[in-house]
C-alpha cells in the first residue's frame, strides 16, 4: 500500500507464461488468487490485546488520573511503574517513558549532547521518523549506504568520516539487528554516541543481549504495529543518569519534577536551562502497555515462529534472496523481507497483492514509501528524486530489488503456508516468464 492507503499503479506488465500449470496461473493474468481472505495486518485491526490489557487502560480512564505527574509517588503512577518494569525487562539503570517514538529517539540525541548543527550519521535504509528525528535534535542527518542485507555498511561509513559527524544513529530495521557491536566500537573509536533506534525491534536480541542497550540509549516506538501497542507513544533507556535527566527535563518535568525520577539522590541537573517540549506519556497509555508487557514474551514467540517457518520453507527458492540477520536469531520477525535480484520487484509485489498477500516494492518509483530516502524531501529540497537516488546508488538499487511482507503476530502457520505458496507461485510464474520479461540494469 502506498503513503495514501491505495495500491501502487503497476509497473511494466510481465506477460503470463503459456507453459504454467492451470493451478500455477497467476491471480493477476485471471487465475485463482492463493487466498481470498484479508492478509492480517495493524491496519485491519490485527493487534496483539487481550481482555485484560483493556481493562488496564479502563481502569486508568476511571481514575480521573490521565497526567503522568499527580500528588501520587513516582513508583505508584502507571507511568513510574511502567518505567520500573521497562528496567528490569531491559536490564537499564533508567527508563524513559514519552509520546512517540520520535520523541524518543530526538530526546537522546539531544540528552546524549550531541551540539546543534552536527551530522549525525544513520543508514540510507529506515523509516523517515529516523532523519526527522534527527532533524528535530537540532541536527542534520548522513546518510550511509547499506549492505545486500539492508544494514548499515559500516565500510562506507569509516571511507566517507568527516569530523563533523558527531553522533551515530543505528536502526534495527524492519526488526533485524543492525551490526550494532561493530557499530559501537567504531563509534567509541571515533569518540561519539552511538544511539540505537530500536523502535522497529522492541524486545529482539543479538547474542543474548535486548536492542536498544548496546549504545548510550535506545529508542522505542509502541506504536501501531509495534511489539507492544497503545496507539501511538514510546520510551528510550539508558544507564547514563544525565543523559536520562537532560531527556527527562526536555520532555517536560517541570517545577520539581525532574527530582521524582531520583528518588534516591539529587538528579545531575536542574533542567532550567534546557526547552520544555512536552513529550510525555499519559496515564492511560503507560496503563495499556503495562498489562501487555505481562505478554511480551508470548508475542516475541509467535513472531520468531511465523517467521522462522516462512524463511526456512523460502530459503533456497531460486530468483529471490530472502534478508539474512546478522547472527542468528537476531530479528523480531515482524516484517519477511527479500530481494528480486535483477528483476522487478514492484511487479513481484503487485502479484504477491492480487494473491492475497500484502506486500510493498520498498524502492518503487510510483510509490510514496517514505522508507525511500529519496522520498524524503524535506532534506532535499527542490532536487530531483533521480539525483538523490544518485547520492546512495547501492542503497537504491537495493530498495528496488526488495520486496516487504508484514508479518503480524496474530497469523496462523496456516496463513503462513498461504504466503509461501503465493511467493512461490509468484517466483515460478517469473522464472517462466523470464525471456520476455525486461530486467533492471
Amino acid at each position: 500500500m502506498n503513503g495514501n492507503n491505495e495500491a501502487p499503479a503497476p509497473t511494466r506488465p510481465m506477460p503470463a507464461s503459456h507453459s504454467a500449470e492451470p493451478g500455477r496461473q497467476l491471480a493477476l493474468h485471471g487465475g485463482s488468487p492463493v487466498r481470498h481472505t484479508a492478509w492480517p495486518t495493524y491496519d485491519k485491526g490485527a493487534v496483539f490485546v487481550h481482555p485484560e490489557d483493556e481493562e488496564a487502560a479502563f481502569r486508568a480512564v476511571r481514575s480521573h488520573l490521565y497526567f503522568r505527574y499527580d500528588h501520587r509517588p513516582q513508583n505508584e503512577t502507571e507511568c513510574g511503574r511502567f518505567e520500573d518494569e521497562l528496567c528490569r525487562y531491559f536490564g537499564t539503570r533508567h527508563a524513559l517513558a514519552v509520546s512517540s517514538g520520535t520523541a524518543a529517539l530526538a530526546l537522546a540525541i539531544m540528552g546524549a549532547p550531541v551540539p546543534n548543527g552536527s551530522l549525525v550519521a544513520c543508514p540510507g535504509f529506515t523509516f523517515v521518523a529516523t532523519p526527522s528525528a534527527i532533524v528535530l535534535a537540532g541536527c542534520r542527518p548522513f546518510l550511509v549506504e547499506v549492505d545486500e542485507d539492508l544494514r548499515m555498511d559500516l565500510d562506507d561509513l569509516r571511507r566517507r568520516w568527516r569530523p563533523e559527524i558527531r553522533a551515530i544513529v543505528a536502526v534495527h530495521m524492519r526488526g533485524f539487528a543492525a551490526d550494532v557491536e561493530a557499530l559501537a566500537a567504531f563509534a567509541a573509536e571515533m569518540g561519539v554516541p552511538l544511539i540505537e533506534d530500536a523502535v522497529p525491534a522492541l524486545g529482539a536480541e543479538l547474542n543474548g543481549r535486548k536492542l536498544g542497550t548496546f549504545g548510550a540509549a535506545g529508542a522505542f516506538s509502541t506504536q501501531s504495529d509495534k511489539a507492544l501497542n497503545c496507539g501511538e507513544g514510546g520510551f528510550l533507556v539508558t544507564d547514563d543518569s544525565t543523559l536520562f535527566a537532560r531527556a527527562v527535563a526536555l520532555s517536560g518535568a517541570y517545577e520539581g519534577r525532574l527530582r521524582r525520577h531520583f528518588p534516591d539522590a539529587e538528579p545531575p541537573l536542574t533542567g532550567l536551562d534546557l526547552p520544555l517540549l512536552s513529550m510525555r506519556m499519559d496515564e492511560i497509555r503507560a496503563a495499556l502497555l503495562r498489562a501487555e508487557l505481562a505478554r511480551l514474551p508470548q508475542r516475541l514467540a509467535l513472531f520468531h515462529r511465523n517467521y522462522a517457518h516462512v524463511a526456512t520453507a523460502l530459503a533456497d527458492l531460486p530468483g529471490i534472496a530472502v534478508r539474512r540477520p546478522v547472527a542468528p536469531g537476531a530479528y523480531l520477525g515482524e516484517a519477511f523481507v527479500f530481494r528480486v535480484p535483477g528483476g522487478d520487484a514492484g511487479w513481484f509485489a503487485r502479484a504477491l497483492r492480487a494473491e492475497g498477500v500484502d506486500a510493498r516494492n520498498i524502492g518503487a518509483d510510483d510509490d510514496l514509501n517514505v522508507r525511500a530516502f529519496w522520498n524524503w524531501r524535506f532534506l532535499y529540497g527542490g532536487a530531483d528524486p533521480a539525483d538523490v537516488r544518485a547520492l546512495l546508488p547501492c542503497t537504491a538499487r537495493l530498495l528496488a530489488e526488495t520486496v516487504d511482507v508484514p508479518l503480524s503476530s496474530n497469523l496462523t502457520l496456516d496463513d503462513c503456508d498461504d504466503l509461501v505458496r503465493a511467493v512461490r507461485k509468484v517466483a515460478a510464474a517469473a522464472r517462466d516468464a523470464a525471456p520476455a520479461r525486461p530486467l533492471r540494469p
